[in-house]
């Protein structure tokens, strides 16, 4: 049996004629970092505060550790949960702020100062034990409000964005904190974030979430590699995939601008079964590569003017108009172009995808 488990769990808000989160079901084994990712009001957080029972379950089942929860108060779920806004408190020093639960729980003193000690050193703030919230860093904040949730020893953590506050630099130093965390303590934890970056490299799997329906469950490259439609192919991945409106005939994919691909017949393959007419082509930038101009007219290699360049220092993204949509090819860092240069490219044929237009669904993974 999963460590936790959602049977089509639904939330619908008084008022609603329609539900937040929508028929939910996935199983969560123990010791699992699973991240809830999608745009703002998907329902990733609402399906967090149903776990922790800050929100009411108002169709389907939640079990956790076996046990049904849908009527189990907080405090009850052996959940430890780390918010976006770090909640601590202002005239408390760290240990304090760390160690006031506990407190609550009627913990002896000792007990209380063992596991803050603990928590203290495995967080790195010895030197900032005795410092009040307005005189720490975002960075350190966070870390306090982490201390807090470990040293109640449960066996799940939720958390909800709890990087979206600091800058770019602390969000990466941050995610390497968790993550070692994760694995030293053991615990299964559930992380909410709309950010894709912070999902790939935190989690063992990866749930994306759209207008409160579960997209696809996956690990981090299933998803970037094997998209089960044209959302979870935009979502993941940066840059975004390019997208392109096409006709495809038999092995021939007619782009908007007029330009031709002929398709290898191991991929034309995948499209049989009435797969053909309108539908959307995508490729991944670093699946476009670049060729020399000698190659100019020969099959399958297309041309294009620079319009913008990006240096990233270990790549480039290289911008320029085909097919009659922006485009993106991510390429080494020493294949240097400028604007207005003429470039000469291909697309790898194994990397390409087709989604039907009005679904969504992607052929390539059927």
């Amino acid at each position: 049996m999963s460590f936790i488990e959602f049977k089509n769990v639904c939330k619908m808000y008084p008022g609603s004629k329609v539900n937040t989160v929508d028929n939910f079901n996935l199983n969560i084994d123990e010791k699992e970092f699973i991240a809830f990712v999608g745009p703002s009001g998907c329902g990733k957080s609402t399906t967090l505060r149903m776990i922790a029972g800050f929100e009411e379950i108002t169709g389907g089942e939640l079990y956790i550790d076996g046990k049904k929860v849908n009527d189990v108060a907080p405090r009850d779920r052996g959940i430890a949960m780390v918010f976006q806004n770090y909640a601590l408190y202002p005239h408390m020093t760290v240990e304090k702020n760390i160690g006031y639960g506990l407190k609550n729980m009627k913990m002896p003193a000792a007990e209380i100062k063992k596991k803050v000690d603990w928590a203290i050193h495995i967080l790195g703030l010895e030197e900032y034990r005795y410092r009040k919230p307005k005189n720490l860093s975002g960075g350190q904040r966070q870390r306090v409000a982490l201390g807090r949730a470990i040293v109640k020893n449960q066996k799940l953590f939720l958390m909800d964005e709890p990087l979206s506050n600091l800058d770019a630099k602390l969000r990466v130093s941050m995610r390497t904190e968790i993550s070692k965390l994760h694995r030293e303590l053991g615990a299964t934890t559930i992380y909410v974030t709309h950010d894709q970056v912070e999902a790939m490299t935190m989690a063992d799997r990866i749930v994306i979430m759209k207008d409160g329906v579960i997209q696809q469950v996956g690990k981090p490259m299933e998803l970037y590699d094997h998209p089960v439609n044209q959302f979870v192919a935009g979502f993941i991945g940066s840059p975004q995939m390019n997208f392109y409106d096409v006709t495809v005939d038999g092995t021939s994919v007619k782009f908007a601008d007029g330009s031709i691909l002929t398709l290898p017949d191991d991929v034309a393959k995948k499209l049989e079964g009435g797969h053909s007419g309108e539908m959307t082509f995508g490729i991944r930038g670093e699946d476009i590569k670049l060729v020399d101009s000698t190659e100019a007219g020969k099959e399958n290699v297309q041309s294009a003017v620079i319009t913008d360049t990006e240096v990233m220092g270990n790549e480039n993204n290289l911008y320029f108009e085909f097919g009659g949509s922006q485009s993106v090819a991510r390429v080494s860092k020493y294949e240097l172009s400028q604007i207005g240069d003429r470039i000469y490219f291909e697309f790898v044929p194994a990397k390409v995808h087709f989604f039907d237009k009005d679904t969504g669904v992607n052929y390539m993974e059927q």
